[in-house]
């Protein structure tokens, strides 16, 4: 078995160098899953009061309960995409890390495998983001309807 030579110090510091890139990527992801599993928590948060004002409620409310709780349900799908995605890229962007170190340690052919799972990363991030983007526009149209409806009801009660 050949011996292979001794990797120079600065060798590794070129390695190490390269690999902080996507420890910052790492760091954006993580920022990323924080902040889904926030705004996952206040989905959660609503779809329990909605379901607790459902036990009392009339049949109109009822249904606008329902179609809450349906919306509300399309929002955490999207909100799994986009954990899923970012836990992917992040699990790629440190497969390439761990890449890159073993390719300073073996001359071998990494240099696919490194694309490829810095590649794979970077599109997991920017699906993540777009569902993230979806989640959003979602949330934003269930404020306005929910706005909308009360402005409805305020002028019921004001004409009675």
């Amino acid at each position: 078995m050949p011996v292979s030579p001794a990797v120079a110090p600065e060798d590794i510091a070129h390695v190490i160098q390269i690999a902080l890139a996507p420890a910052f990527l790492l760091s954006a992801l993580a920022t990323l899953l924080n902040v889904f599993s926030t705004r996952l928590g206040r989905v959660a948060d609503k779809v329990d009061a909605a379901a607790a004002r459902l036990r009392g409620a009339d049949s109109d409310e009822t249904a606008r309960l329902s179609r809450q709780l349906a919306f509300l349900r399309r929002r955490s799908f999207l909100l799994d995409g986009a954990v899923v995605l970012a836990s992917a890229a992040g699990a790629m962007t440190g497969i390439a890390v761990l890449t890159l170190f073993v390719g300073a340690l073996r001359d071998a052919a990494t240099a696919s495998v490194l694309f490829g799972c810095f590649g794979i990363a970077l599109v997991c991030t920017v699906a993540a983001i777009a569902a993230f983007l979806a989640e959003i526009l979602l949330a934003g149209r269930g404020i306005r309807d929910e706005v909308e409806r009360q402005q409805d009801h305020a002028a019921d009660r004001a004409r009675s």
